[in-house]
């Protein structure tokens, strides 16, 4: 059971008046984040005597350069010459790794007569049997592909050669870290070099401009100037979509806002409620409105439907004036203050909360603070897709090293001249879209360029592509202490809010959601979650990914889950025996987490008859703001 409340959340920004309200401009402003000293190279002369003329006009000649390094927003000599220094070392590092891979010889030596024999099999087939290949790959189903002996051959080859190159990097012996760096490098080249990437060698796309009469080539062009002047390539019809007019238009209304979110109270759909109102978290790497896409697909609505009190957090699209924000200040000023306001208006000792990816690390650390205080305002905890334990990472941690996280912390870090910067959306977006590149970029690249087309409404990928800001400071304390050196799972090992951090202490009621196939969250890693927090622990896995595993309404009956046997007892350590041991139940999982969550949702009451309250008056009508601004 969750341990009995004894005070409500506290956060920096204390109980607001009125005019505290109206708007980020007004509302609490930020701590003042500490300013690091620059390090230069000044510092070894300071035992040089200070008087003579040769250290004064070295001191002199390095401070001017200092000067100009901060003029154009540089790091100072000393930062500069730490960041060379950490990225030789990691470049040395990688280069004896790459080095001392090795493909033991028998199997080099069977891969390269397999590939002898299938490359003269194809020969004489194309000179023989042309309208024998048979090229098993989306890119080429079109009948132009084999109609044409030709780039039938061409695309069998090219087929051919990505499996051996594959085939190669799997057979790789070596360090793991790198090996997995190769296969990526591997996999990005075998995509970019499809022959259906260049309209030169693409069949299907000539065909298309001979009978279009140069029309599709015509749109092609216009469409790739539309991408670069929006800054990024178009995955859908982004001209179908407006947020509040056809996505997030799940009635609400902002009640509380601060420089870092504004809190949505949403309209209760039933005469009754629960009296522990629902908080979610999404992640602050996107848009809210992924739980609200369209009411057919809203997990926000499906949640009201079910009698739950929902509010949501918006986080704001960072600009400027946030990029000296901390992990610290998202988790105080942001998740626990966002506890506490739900708290004042409703008037709930407890309320139950749902973090999602980024969203879910964010609040289980705001919760394991506010519990070393002695305040426990959260009832039952919903984790989605949500690292807690960074075991695994998937192919993200391809990118991450002491090399990146150091030059990121002196140039948008507390590390950097200004104290901070902005890790730009469009980055991170691109970083995440190269992850699934044939889907995620050179499918847009043939569809939208080559064959002048445009890519049909999809929602996701709308909501995709509205990517947001993130504070350099904040950013970069994530990736240390996470993704590269893995600490939040160590009891005590970091200091949150001056707190320092044990997730043991989270003994609420726990419901874990993974996605079998998510490669942002893998799996695995997100069951683990379930060996950290300490109260007792549900988990349910989701078939597809990060994305389309958790946005699965029932209605919609797609789809599959698993979940434990009944008395099946405590989660074992391993989530292979977790599997084996659960039942495959088709349709959505989230008519199961519906039933756990109104478990913990307390007596039914009156649905509230307007949003917010006396201290908290409205602001104005859902989405908000935030929501509506790009980065």
């Amino acid at each position: 059971m969750a341990a009995t409340p004894r005070r409500r959340a506290s956060a920096a920004v204390k109980k607001p008046a009125s005019s505290d309200k109206t708007g980020p401009s007004t509302a609490a402003p930020l701590k003042a984040v500490p300013q690091p000293r620059a390090r230069t190279a000044a510092s070894p002369i300071k035992d040089k005597p200070a008087g003579t003329a040769r250290a004064r006009a070295a001191n002199a000649s390095q401070a001017q350069s200092a000067d100009a390094a901060n003029a154009f927003g540089l790091p100072p000599v000393g930062q500069a010459v730490d960041a060379v220094e950490t990225v030789a070392q990691e470049v040395g590092s990688l280069a004896q790794s790459v080095a001392s891979l090795s493909v033991a010889p028998d199997r080099l030596t069977q891969i390269q007569q397999d590939y002898l024999q299938q490359a003269a099999d194809l020969w004489n087939r194309a000179l023989t049997q042309p309208e024998s290949i048979a090229l098993k790959d989306r890119r080429f189903a079109s009948p132009e592909w084999t109609r044409q002996p030709g780039s039938a051959f061409m695309a069998s080859m090219y087929l051919l050669n990505a499996s051996t190159l594959k085939q190669l990097a799997d057979s790789l012996q070596g360090d793991d870290k790198t090996r997995e760096r190769v296969r990526f490098a591997v996999q990005q080249w075998v995509d970019a070099s499809s022959p259906s990437n260049f309209l030169a060698l693409n069949p299907e796309a000539q065909k298309l401009a001979l009978d279009t009469q140069g029309e599709s080539l015509k749109q092609g062009i216009q469409h790739l100037l539309g991408d670069i002047r929006q800054g990024h390539m178009s995955q859908t019809d982004e001209s179908v979509f407006e947020v509040g007019r056809n996505v997030a238009t799940t009635e609400g209304t902002v009640v509380f806002e601060t420089p870092f979110f504004q809190l949505i109270e949403y309209k209760p759909l039933t005469e009754k409620v629960r009296e522990r109102p629902f908080l979610l978290v999404p992640p602050c790497i996107n848009k809210y409105y992924i739980l609200d896409l369209q009411p057919d697909n809203s997990l926000v609505r499906y949640a009201l439907s079910q009698g739950q009190r929902v509010f949501i957090v918006s986080w704001v699209n960072a600009d400027e004036s946030l990029a000296q924000a901390t992990w610290d200040d998202y988790t105080e000023q942001g998740v626990m203050r966002a506890i506490q306001a739900v708290q004042d208006i409703t008037g709930a000792e407890q309320i139950n909360a749902l973090g999602f990816c980024i969203g879910g690390t964010l609040l289980a650390s705001a919760l394991a603070v506010l519990d070393a205080r002695d305040e426990h305002p959260v009832a039952s905890l919903t984790l989605l897709t949500s690292f807690l334990d960074f075991v695994n990472t998937g192919t993200i941690d391809v990118f991450v090293d002491e090399a990146l996280v150091h030059m990121r912390e002196l140039t948008i870090g507390a590390q950097s001249p200004q104290g901070g910067g902005l890790m730009k959306g469009s980055e991170l977006a691109t970083t995440f879209s190269f992850l699934r590149a044939n889907d995620l970029v050179w499918n847009y690249v043939v569809g939208n360029y080559l064959k002048g087309e445009t890519p049909p409404a999809f929602d996701l990928l709308y909501w995709n592509s509205d990517s947001t800001n993130l504070p350099g400071p904040m950013y970069c304390w994530y990736l240390r202490n996470t993704y590269l050196e893995n600490k939040l799972k160590q009891p005590n090992a970091l200091k949150v809010c001056g707190t320092p951090l044990d997730l043991r202490r989270l003994t609420m009621p726990t419901f874990v959601y993974g996605s079998r196939e998510d490669h942002i969250v893998p799996w695995d890693s997100a069951y683990a979650s379930t060996q950290l927090v300490g109260g007792p622990t549900t988990f349910v896995l989701g078939a597809s990914g990060h994305i389309a595993g958790v946005i699965n309404p029932p209605e919609k009956k797609k789809r599959s889950f698993w979940q434990a046997r009944a008395g099946a007892g405590s989660l074992p350590p391993k989530p292979a025996d977790w599997l084996q041991a659960a039942d495959e139940q088709p349709g959505s999982w989230w008519p199961t987490w519906a039933a756990w969550l109104d478990e913990h949702g307390g007596r039914w009451i009156k649905a509230p008859a307007a949003a917010g309250s006396k201290d908290y008056p409205a602001i104005e009508p859902a989405p908000g703001r935030y929501v509506k601004r790009r980065a």
